[in-house]
């Protein structure tokens, strides 16, 4: 069965940095999109950053230029360095990513998610 590990949450001051890894194991294809979310209390889920299998990238207007997604394909690990935390960054983040699998002899795309991350910023 496919998973995602989500490491590299914590707490940190405001105008610091963290680097967030997400890990995908089991039987895999192949990897499509990856990405990741947050969830702040009481808002909804949503999108931080995503990347193609090809490295095109999508950014939310509240963390472009301070947040770089990539992915490392042979190690199936995308990572999100966050640069320049805000107290409004603080959230569970997820990763989420869209798995080619194998199932009895069928190829599926799959949506998988990771368990979630804590990032707290301080002020």
């Amino acid at each position: 069965q496919p998973q995602l590990v989500e490491s590299g949450g914590g707490l940190v001051q405001a105008g610091g940095s963290l680097r967030l890894s997400c890990a995908a194991s089991g039987s895999i294809f192949s990897i499509n999109d990856m990405g990741w979310y947050r969830q702040a209390p009481g808002k909804q889920r949503e999108l931080v950053a995503s990347i193609t299998s090809g490295g095109s990238t999508n950014y939310a207007e509240s963390v472009k230029g301070r947040f770089t997604i990539s992915r490392a394909n042979a190690e199936k690990t995308v990572y999100l360095q966050m640069n320049s935390l805000k107290t409004e960054d603080t959230a569970v983040y997820y990763c989420n990513a869209d798995l080619r699998i194998v199932v009895l002899g069928t190829i599926l795309d799959r949506d998988y998610w990771g368990q979630g991350t804590q990032v707290t910023v301080s002020s």
